[in-house]
């Protein structure tokens, strides 16, 4: 007499493969079913599945009057081949409508300032040119004569004699931010500024940054940065 196995009982396969994670999850919704796919495997194991689903496992469920079908794809990109096959093989089933085939839309990650900084080092003399497509970051001086243009913000951990461009691409919201704070000019997208008499700043030396604000150049202490640069604000000492 054979005795019962002991311990867990065994898992039903999801599919031809013997699997146990469902890769086609079907649901049912008020106007019919979901098909979900799984997006983090490969495509052939997704459309072995769906057959076996369709021929075998599901198949008495799948019968009888015509069912509409939305299938959810996640964040799984394909062409028009694949959804032509997989609408090939849900339509095998005469009775099964595909309404939408659906990929989940891509959610921009949130722009880290930091990631996209470039930094250098050095001095930029008279006659020297340094542009970057992106935010800036200068470790050393500009001297008069010298230009520093970027399509984002620029950083300058150092003396700013010369011009710098922020933003020369366009992009009004972008900052110039220097520890000594003294060009020749500066240039925020379209907005030129001749320092230092039309800024009415302080003379004494503070780190500060010149930002757009209402078709104007306007300069501020580097405590104000966070307003308009929160990542940004751990780059520079906070002083008075």
């Amino acid at each position: 007499m054979n005795k019962p196995m002991k311990g867990k009982p065994r898992k039903d396969s999801a599919g031809p493969s013997g699997a146990s994670r469902s890769r086609v999850t079907i649901k049912g919704v008020k106007d019919g079913l979901i098909f979900q796919m799984d997006d983090s495997c490969r495509y052939t194991e997704l459309i072995e599945e769906l057959r076996h689903k369709l021929s075998k496992t599901h198949d008495q469920i799948l019968s009888g009057p015509p069912i509409h079908i939305q299938v959810k794809l996640g964040t799984r990109r394909i062409n028009e081949a694949e959804k032509t096959e997989i609408l090939e093989i849900i339509a095998s089933r005469e009775n099964l409508l595909v309404q939408s085939v659906e990929t989940d839309p891509e959610v921009p990650k949130p722009s880290d300032p930091m990631s996209e900084l470039k930094i250098i080092k050095g001095v930029i003399r008279s006659g020297q040119t340094v542009e970057h497509d992106g935010n800036l970051m200068l470790l050393g001086d500009v001297n008069p004569g010298g230009t520093v243009l970027a399509a984002g913000d620029i950083y300058i951990l150092g003396s700013l004699r010369g011009m710098a461009h922020a933003g020369y691409l366009g992009e009004r919201g972008a900052i110039v931010a220097a520890s000594h704070l003294r060009p020749t000019q500066l240039r925020i997208a379209g907005i030129i500024s001749r320092p230092p008499d039309e800024w009415g700043i302080d003379k004494d030396s503070y780190m500060e940054f010149a930002y757009i604000r209402e078709d104007a150049m306007v300069i501020d202490r580097i405590n104000q940065l966070h307003r308009l640069r929160p990542d940004a604000q751990n780059m520079f000492l906070n002083g008075e």
